[in-house]
């Protein structure tokens, strides 16, 4: 503990709040209770610690336990999680705090600005200038709390941060520990689980509370640091644009049909109330600040050009400010612009047009206070608030529309069969021509509103939606400006059609009209092995389209391509979907740059590290020196929204390591364009690669494994748990391939065999040392497969190849999570065959890619990090018996209501006491 920053430790948190769920069982159930979940606990820890030969004991008393007890037992374990990660948190806190106390920071702000001081000024400005780096929140259904508890939980660490960091008498101690005390009572009391789905609303307004009360408050102190640090490490440079936040909260219909046009245009409107509410605060409190005395100060020419304009603009409001505030002239332009902030959506006159308007008139105001000799005030109280403005606009974060290409292309076919053109039974090459056609001429071929308007229309209701969303989406750009809903992302695009489709249906919608403009960017998502396989295929006939080359040109050449790690690891493995997304990362980058075409790359990323979740600033240091362009944008999901969101000083820090990385690769790129990577590297990971995704395929594809899944995961309760407003599966249908990828990778993570983090990573390491026994792995590298390689050559990547150190440790960090023991328990849930043939097998691998992940890597753990092998310790112990009664109740054949209801809180707990879900 630092004695001078902290008054607690981790250990304490963790202590008290445990003895603090322990009370809370003895008094709002009964001291019975209180024994019997005392006695799982201590037996669970005895096992752990090698005292207890077996997990008899802790099954014995699970076996025994009444509906009633068995509900407090799940409640008791699943508090006590949500209680210790927010001590986990705090811990973070003071690590944090600490570290930049003692300058010890890694991966700071200050150690990327001592890089750039490296560079010369003009180079150092240059790298600055291309990144962008573009978090989006999604409303992907990871999150396994509900919002009430959430919101007392939060009050929970505000009081433990209170404890730890103010000096408090020994009173004002005991009413803090006093509030904690009656939240965790009340949190107690509160049901755990919803008894609805979540509304797509629901999901939007979640999303809006971190940019909101977090994101909003911290992005002025990110930029303020940096250029502290610019300036300290030599370079005097205006820090430009370095971060935006994007959503598709509200607006991602890609299999969700609760997704409709009304609660995008809902979700747009609340989020411009949010942020012009924040605006409208941050001048009255800037209007007690710059009080200065008009006779004793010159405001300048700028400045009284300014007022003079807003007093024309509106005079009734100018008079009221003179009134209020003689001989105070910034105080009477902060009257004025809070008017104009007010009137941005009032059928009054004098509103801002833009945020632009808004941050010139921040300008004028910050220029004549810095001319009167109070820069300080300027950096303190103006500063902040217009890196606000470039940040959050008028759209506080501007919206991503999503759908799947099946839906565009049903709509072009319905809308287009009226117009007497067949479209369906056109090949490629003639959809690519007819859409180009369309495009292009000047007389529209069909009207989208016209079209959705017209209940007699012969168009499904897919159609009529599609149309719908495109009709309105040029009103939204019109109300609230191109900037608050500006990118379409098409799932499963695997043809050129499926983008011109979309270019077709914004055209005909006004929202595109070339050559002069284009109010989207059309990013395809390639997600599966044929659209990766084929994307110069795909972005080469786009890039040599004559209507798709304006609409591009029009966006500044700068063309969004999106990268599905969810479904490709689903479909490819670990190790082979990691392989092939570097490579194409690659390959695209080759695509656009032989088009002069400037590549954001959108990483589709999930939470857990089989979705491509990991941390995120090694994982933009990990990617290949050609895909970095400087604009980077990926998506934030689930709980780990909360993870890194919840907490301002870790939000803060989050973005710090994003630009520290981002910076650091982007100067990394500039000297060294093209990453050298041995030959023999390259070689060694298509052999592993091939390896692993054929032994990955042949699990799946064999006979029974889709009923050995049913069987010994809970997929069947998490489908019917209200996490999100979405369907689990895109069709009633149980394949692997229709299940989506985050109730897929939960269900694994219930029953703690991960294997979507790791399986098949041994199958292709063996492959690689062997010499290449599988006929793929044979077939992609040739001789080299069958020469064998060596232990030290894995070592010698795993040292100096950002790509394949980052890959090797996500899967450590899955392997870690794996207990073996458990899954066995879930493995005997499913019949004896199906066992027989699986579990030895998925067994048998984890236990290889342990070996050989801690051989290659050199150290004696799985796990590098001291704070997450503590945090793994303190767990397991009280993971394990949500585990046994969730597997025993799973293994009942009827269970009565209130044991269902217990069976979907033991998924709660466990999501909290693993910290991810899916």
């Amino acid at each position: 503990m630092d004695d001078e920053l902290h008054n607690r430790t981790v250990n304490q948190d963790v202590r008290e709040l445990g003895a603090l769920v322990g009370d809370t069982i003895r008094e709002q159930a009964s001291r019975d209770d209180f024994e019997t979940v005392e006695t799982l606990r201590t037996a669970s820890i005895a096992y752990r610690d090698g005292e207890a030969d077996s997990r008899q004991g802790l099954h014995q008393v699970l076996d025994r336990l009444p509906p009633e007890r068995e509900s407090i037992v799940a409640r008791g374990f699943t508090t006590y999680f949500e209680l210790i990660n927010l001590a986990e948190e705090r811990e973070r806190v003071r690590a944090i705090r600490t570290s930049s106390q003692e300058r010890s920071l890694g991966d700071s702000l200050e150690v990327a600005a001592e890089a750039l001081a490296e560079e010369d000024e003009r180079t150092a400005e240059r790298i600055l200038e291309d990144v962008l780096i573009e978090p989006t929140f999604t409303a992907h259904p990871t999150e396994a709390r509900r919002k009430t508890v959430k919101s007392k939980l939060r009050t929970v660490a505000l009081d433990l941060e209170t404890l730890d960091e103010r000096a408090l008498t020994d009173k004002e101690r005991g009413h803090v520990e006093r509030d904690i005390d009656s939240e965790v009572v009340s949190l107690w009391q509160t049901p755990q689980v919803r008894n609805r789905r979540p509304e797509p609303t629901d999901e939007a307004i979640n999303v809006q509370w971190y940019l909101e009360n977090t994101l909003f408050d911290v992005v002025g102190e990110v930029y303020d640091e940096f250029e502290g640090a610019l300036e300290e490490a030599g370079h005097d440079i205006d820090v430009p644009k370095l971060f935006e936040f994007r959503s598709w909260a509200g607006s991602d219909r890609d299999g969700n049909p609760y997704v409709t046009p009304e609660v995008t245009a809902e979700t747009l409107d609340r989020q411009r109330r949010v942020v012009l509410e924040r605006y409208r605060d941050a001048l009255k409190r800037l209007s007690g600040v710059l009080s200065q005395d008009g006779g004793r100060i010159d405001v300048g020419e700028d400045f009284e050009k300014s007022l003079s304009a807003d007093r024309e603009r509106l005079p009734e409001v100018a008079r009221e400010a003179e009134e209020r505030y003689p001989r105070e002239p910034y105080r009477q332009k902060l009257k004025l612009m809070r008017e104009r902030i007010n009137r941005i959506d009032d059928v009054r006159p004098g509103g801002y047009e833009s945020a632009a308007e808004f941050r010139a008139d921040l300008d004028v105001l910050a220029e004549s206070t810095e001319e009167n000799g109070a820069e300080s005030v300027v950096s303190a109280h103006v500063d902040p608030l217009r890196r606000q403005v470039d940040t959050f606009g008028f759209s506080l974060a501007s919206l991503d529309l999503r759908d799947h290409q099946e839906n565009h292309t049903e709509a072009v076919a319905e809308a287009l069969a009226l117009e007497g053109i067949d479209y369906r039974d056109l090949s490629e090459e003639e959809r690519t021509e007819t859409l180009t056609e369309a495009v292009l001429q000047d007389e529209a071929v069909i009207d989208p509103a016209a079209l959705y308007r017209d209940e007699d229309a012969d168009i499904s209701e897919t159609a009529r939606t599609v149309l719908e969303l495109f009709a309105r989406l040029a009103d939204w750009q019109a109300e609230y400006g191109d900037d608050a809903i500006d990118t379409y992302a098409i799932s499963m695009t695997e043809e050129p059609s499926h983008v011109l489709e979309v270019l077709f249906l914004a055209e005909q919608a006004g929202v595109i009209a070339l050559p002069d403009h284009s109010g989207i960017d059309i990013v395809p998502l390639l997600e599966t092995e044929y659209a990766l396989s084929g994307a110069r295929r795909i972005m080469g006939t786009l890039f040599e389209n004559e209507a798709y080359e304006q609409a591009l040109a029009a966006r500044g050449d700068t063309q969004e391509i999106m990268l599905g790690y969810s479904d490709s690891n689903k479909e490819n493995g670990f190790l082979a979907a990691n392989w092939s997304l570097y490579d194409n990362q690659r390959r695209l980058a080759e695509i656009t740059d032989d088009f002069d075409v400037t590549m954001r790359l959108f990483h589709g990323r999930g939470g857990s590290i089989s979705r491509g979740g990991g941390p995120m600033n090694e994982a933009l240091l990990a990617l290949p020196n050609e895909s970095v362009s400087g604009q980077v944008k990926f998506t934030e999901q689930g709980e780990s929204i909360a993870e890194k969101y919840a907490n301002p000083r870790i939000a803060e820090r989050n973005i710090e390591q994003m630009v520290n990385a981002q910076v650091r690769a982007r100067q990394r790129a500039l000297h060294e364009p093209e990453e050298e990577v041995e030959q023999e590297w390259v070689e060694a990971m298509e052999t592993m690669a091939s390896a692993a995704r054929e032994e990955y395929r042949d699990l799946l594809e064999s006979e029974g494994f889709v009923r050995y899944f049913e069987q010994a995961t809970p997929i069947t309760v998490i489908e019917e748990l209200n996490l999100g407003s979405r369907p689990a599966s895109r069709s009633e249908e149980r394949t692997v391939e229709d299940l989506r990828a985050i109730p897929w990778v939960f269900s694994w993570t219930q029953s703690r065999c991960i294997l979507p983090g790791w399986y098949a990573l041994a199958a292709g390491i063996d492959a690689y040392l062997k010499g290449g026994d599988s006929e793929s792995a044979e077939k992609a590298s040739g001789d080299a497969a069958n020469r064998g390689g060596d232990i030290e050559t894995l070592r010698e990547m795993y040292d100096e190849w950002p790509f394949f150190r980052t890959t090797l440790d996500n899967a450590a960090l899955a392997l870690a999570r794996t207990e073996p023991e458990i899954a066995a328990e879930y493995a005997g849930l499913a019949e004896s065959s199906l066992r027989e043939t699986f579990f030895p097998r998925i067994e048998g691998e984890y236990e290889r890619a342990a070996e050989l992940v801690t051989e290659i890597a050199g150290r004696d753990s799985l796990v590098r990090r001291d704070w997450l092998e503590e945090s793994l310790h303190r767990r397991n112990p009280y993971v394990d018996p949500l585990n046994l009664l969730q597997t025993h109740l799973l293994g009942q054949t009827h269970r009565t209501d209130a044991e269902e209801r217990t069976l979907r809180l033991t998924v709660k707990g466990i999501a909290a006491g693993m910290k991810n879900t899916g």
